[in-house]
């Protein structure tokens, strides 16, 4: 009976789906009127005229594109307490995350409006479509288990109720009582600082609770499913919890990890669902269980707007706006928000799928791209090419990162290649043929890297070097971030994280 009046609960936001899905223009013009509305006698407001109700295409022209280090000085307010900067009131939450050209902790404000008007409602919007999409499955009759990170106090104001942390951790601390209900494992465990102690505390915890949907990143829930497995000395999952049968993931593309999933949880009735979301917001999630496309959210408190790819290290780029954005290009996310980021530039690239309603996929990042000889290959093609060495040489990856390579050949020519390092869980058959079909994938679905590849004159093959087990994780941990949301750059158009890891194995030896 629970079970049912929850699915009742959650199912009545799919007419909005719906809505938004019809009137996708009038939903954004709304949204985007709203959040200036909000914001009018903020400092930031009241510096750009929001108060003057400025027409979308006036309000790119008077509002610049920022990044978080041209954002920061406001956010250095929020985070000391400062009011009304640039979103009404105080902000007392802070997702942290990396990523930053300096390499420091991003501090990302998370309102209540953001948690309960963009976070919280997409979650209960991928509540909806999964028991709509599947409806045998019964999701709401068992638990959610979640993995996240930790939060911790402000820095900024150390001895207050301020808090910062992994933006998985402060949605669930402020979870409503509903969606405490569905998940698991309790507070005390999932927001434990260790991240081994919180897997093997979890494991212990989780392993007699009836678990029907898992949510998190590919690369953590992978390590807990194995701990679950050793513990119960099952031989795999399913053995565990019966009936589970979903699988919402996110923050890295779940091609290469497929597989092993499918391995640890081979029932024919298992599901998986991709989610966008980060800690500026929750932006799309797979609403069609055949295709991987995403469907863009749009009254979720978030106002988008988009840079095509000529224009993404232009000083002032030019936006498009959502009616005018075209199938198959690349364009850079701007997002504003109703925690206050305005016309912000997260770093992720998207390409559209479908205008009617509007879906997209994650081609890359703005920052995580190798384009060091005009090959432009980017996150997506990188993935596809994995899959295919995968598929041919029975390989399972467990995690890569990759980087440009310099060297000359013996008449003194200088060519440029690409050097991938590698973490199997399953080494390939032939790391030959593996390293061929890479390269092999890499020319079908990149003209520019076919064009440099042509008789290995501009662009050398790929050197790929497999790294040993847990190489990844020991580097994570040594900056500090492992767990949560944290993951490996997998691209890279600079050697530094190739050369850190090298170094660090070489210490090691």
């Amino acid at each position: 009976m629970i079970s049912n009046i929850l699915t009742w609960a959650v199912q009545r936001r799919l007419a909005s789906i719906d809505h938004f899905r019809q009137h996708p223009l009038p939903v954004q013009q709304q949204v985007f009127e709203s959040l200036l509305y909000s914001a009018r006698d903020t400092a930031w407001g009241r510096a750009y005229g929001y108060g003057e109700a400025p027409s979308r295409q006036e309000f790119a022209r008077r509002v610049p594109v920022s990044t978080y280090e041209q954002l920061y000085p406001y956010l250095e307010r929020m985070l000391q307490g400062e009011t009304d900067v640039l979103w009404p009131g105080a902000t007392t939450w802070f997702a942290k995350s990396s990523g930053t050209t300096n390499a420091r902790s991003k501090y990302i404000p998370v309102s209540r409006q953001s948690l309960h008007e963009c976070h919280y409602r997409a979650g209960r919007d991928m509540a909806a479509l999964a028991t709509s999409l599947y409806p045998e499955a019964d999701i709401m009759a068992g638990k959610t288990l979640s993995l996240g990170g930790t939060h911790t106090s402000n820095p900024f104001r150390p001895h207050t109720d301020s808090r910062v942390g992994d933006v998985s951790a402060v949605i669930m601390q402020n979870l409503p009582a509903w969606a405490e209900f569905l998940r698991t494992p309790p507070l005390e465990l999932a927001l434990l600082d260790e991240w081994e102690e919180k897997i093997e505390r979890i494991a212990q915890h989780v392993q007699h609770i009836d678990v029907t949907t898992l949510a998190g990143v590919p690369t953590w829930m992978i390590m807990l499913l194995r701990r679950v497995v050793e513990l119960t000395g099952a031989t795999n999952i399913t053995e565990v919890w019966p009936n589970l049968r979903l699988f919402l993931h996110g923050a890295v593309a779940f091609g290469p990890y497929r597989e092993l999933f499918r391995q640890l949880i081979p029932s024919e009735q298992m599901r998986y669902l991709e989610i966008y979301n980060a800690s500026e917001g929750y932006f799309a999630f797979q609403d069609q269980p055949d295709s991987e496309d995403l469907l863009l959210l749009l009254n979720h408190g978030v106002y988008y707007e988009f840079i095509p790819a000529d224009q993404f290290e232009a000083e002032h780029p030019s936006t498009v706006l959502l009616e005018d954005v075209e199938l198959g290009r690349n364009y850079a996310l701007v997002i504003s928000t109703n925690a206050g980021l305005w016309r912000y530039k997260i770093g992720d690239t998207v390409r559209f799928t479908c205008l009617a309603p509007y879906r997209i996929r994650i081609s890359g990042r703005t920052k995580h791209f190798l384009n060091a000889f005009g090959e432009e290959v980017v996150i997506e093609n990188a993935d596809a090419a994995l899959a295919a060495a995968c598929a041919a040489t029975g390989a399972l990856v467990q995690d890569f990162t990759a980087a440009p390579v310099y060297f000359s050949s013996a008449d003194g020519a200088s060519r440029g290649g690409h050097q991938w390092l590698v973490e199997f869980i399953k080494p390939p058959q032939d790391e030959l043929q593996f390293a061929q079909i890479l390269d092999a994938t890499l020319r079908q679905v990149n003209s520019d890297y076919d064009a440099k590849r042509h008789r290995d004159i501009a662009l050398a093959p790929p050197l790929v070097q497999t790294i040993p087990s847990g190489t990844f994780e020991r580097w994570l941990g040594s900056k500090g971030k492992l767990g949560g949301q944290h993951k490996v750059p997998r691209l890279s158009n600079s050697r530094e994280v190739v050369e850190d890891i090298l170094r660090q194995l070489s210490n090691s030896a």
